[in-house]
C-alpha cells in the first residue's frame, strides 16, 4: 500500500486548512478500513474459508487466541473512530463558524 500524499501547502487560508483536515480524516478512515479487512482475512484464514489458500489445522486454543487478537484490534479501531468523529465535528464547526 502506498503512502498517502497531501497537497504541498505554501500559503494556506482557513478554508483550505479545514479541507486538509477533513481529507486527512478521510485518509485515516481508509487506513482503518484496510485494518478491518485484514482482520477479516485473518479470521477467514484460520477458519479455512479464505479463497485461494489451503486450510490449516487449528485448535480451539488457536481460534480463541485469534478471536482475542481480532477483538482487541477492533476495539482499538473503534476508539480511533470515536476520535475521528470528534475531529470531523470540530472541523465542521470551524467551517460553520468561519461564515460569521
Amino acid at each position: 500500500m502506498s503512502m498517502p500524499k497531501l497537497p504541498e501547502i505554501d500559503n494556506i487560508n482557513r478554508e483550505d486548512s479545514i479541507n486538509v483536515i477533513i481529507a486527512s480524516i478521510g485518509m485515516q478512515e481508509l487506513a482503518l478500513a484496510h485494518v478491518i479487512n485484514a482482520e477479516g482475512e485473518k479470521l477467514q484464514y484460520f477458519l479455512g474459508t479464505l479463497e485461494g489458500v489451503e486450510p490449516v489445522e487449528v485448535t480451539i486454543c488457536d481460534l480463541l487466541a485469534v478471536n482475542d487478537s481480532i477483538r482487541k484490534t477492533l476495539r482499538d479501531v473503534m476508539k480511533t473512530e470515536i476520535l475521528l468523529q470528534s475531529k470531523l465535528e470540530d472541523a465542521i464547526e470551524l467551517d460553520a463558524n468561519g461564515d460569521e
